[in-house]
């Protein structure tokens, strides 16, 4: 049987298909809820959150966070299901990638040139790059065991992706911690946990979800 029928086939499989459904939401649901329980238990959401929020560099830091957890999550829930499209939601994560060099191009223009270094370096820059791998373990755990129970065509990207859905849903989360607003400081040091734990997701995936 050649590879393109086989495929095929397993597109054809009803209960493939209703099964990885809920499984993947099942994921999502508890995945959120530990890494919440986490972050409220060992760090707390920052103190002047309330008054932080109603500033434009805290609401764009939410807004693009959350935003790139969705669409990543839109990408996980189609690339476990052999011959579903990924078109539409693998151009929808330019959507954050937009987002986030509007928002530095505002940052560089809106602060002096000699400001830019310290907003870039924050304050909090190591502990950003540890905490938020840690808050995506569930996250990603639960993504590559629903995605064990599909049938990825390509077990790489299907494990990169679930990395960059728990990336984002733990920078989504340590958001409402972090103290460093500004958007240069979301390009290099979230950026750069989130791919790390998109890298992990697609080493493990690339071993974890052949089939």
């Amino acid at each position: 049987m050649k590879t393109d029928d086989l495929i095929s086939l397993l597109a054809q499989d009803a209960p493939i298909r209703t099964r990885l459904g809920p499984l993947l939401l099942g994921a999502l649901l508890i995945g959120v809820a530990v890494s919440a329980v986490l972050l409220l238990s060992a760090i707390g959401i920052r103190h002047d959150m309330a008054s932080a929020i109603e500033t434009a560099r805290v609401l764009f830091k939410m807004v693009l966070t959350l935003t790139l957890a969705v669409t990543a999550c839109g990408l996980v829930f189609r690339i476990g299901r052999p011959g579903v499209p990924l078109g539409l939601s693998s151009l929808a994560l330019f959507v954050p990638l937009i987002l986030l060099a509007a928002g530095t191009a505002a940052e560089l223009s809106a602060i002096p040139q000699d400001a830019w270094e310290t907003a870039m370096l924050g304050r909090n820059a190591r502990f950003c790059l540890f905490f938020i791998p840690v808050l995506s373990l569930a996250p990603l755990a639960g993504f590559l065991w629903a995605l064990k129970n599909g049938a990825a065509e390509r077990p790489s990207l299907a494990g990169a992706a679930a990395g960059l859905a728990a990336g984002g849903i733990a920078a989504a989360l340590y958001a409402w911690h972090c103290t460093d607003d500004s958007p240069l400081f979301l390009a290099v040091w979230y950026t750069t946990a989130i791919a790390a734990v998109t890298a992990t997701g697609a080493l493990i995936g690339s071993r974890y979800l052949t089939w």
